[in-house]
């Protein structure tokens, strides 16, 4: 009987186990980062240079497939101007403000094997890229992500990326 007891509970752990294999691992790179630097290279002269002065911005992967970007130039929360949502009489200063700031939403899928992650964009701050997908090149430095864009009007950036606590 106590035979049957082990065998029974070995075949519980191992039916357990190879649950835990069918199940879909979270990729290292979900969770939320915030922007440490967001370089461009002048194919010139070979030399990195902050991108427009320099950014700040978060990008959010839940590990659930969903990722939310919003990149905005250095102390864009900062510039005293307040106007009304969704409202049609957003003063011209306003309206030139808000173009300096850059989001989306969508979904999400990591190639590992490629090191890529592709970004299927479902709402844009653009509406022209609604639809759109974006591609990233990515690999962790230590504590880091490190992602630059594959395609090529945008290639010459490298943004890092540090897990934010």
């Amino acid at each position: 009987m106590k035979s049957l007891k082990y065998i029974v509970s070995a075949g519980i752990l191992a039916f357990a186990f190879s649950c835990q294999k069918d199940k879909p691992s979270i990729p290292k790179i979900s969770g939320l980062w915030k922007l440490e630097s967001m370089k461009v290279r002048d194919t010139t002269k070979n030399i990195w240079s902050d991108y427009k002065g320099g950014m700040d911005g978060y990008l959010l992967y839940d590990g659930n497939g969903h990722v939310a970007l919003h990149l905005y130039e250095k102390g864009y929360e900062k510039a005293g101007i307040e106007f009304p949502n969704f409202n049609d009489s957003i003063p011209l200063e306003a309206l030139k403000h808000i173009t300096k700031s850059y989001y989306y939403m969508g979904n999400y899928k990591v190639s590992e094997a490629d090191s890529i992650v592709s970004h299927f964009k479902l709402s844009h701050s653009n509406p022209s890229e609604f639809g759109l997908t974006a591609e990233r090149r990515f690999y962790f430095s230590g504590d880091t992500l490190v992602m630059q864009p594959v395609e090529r009007k945008n290639s010459r950036l490298k943004l890092k990326w540090l897990k934010a606590k």
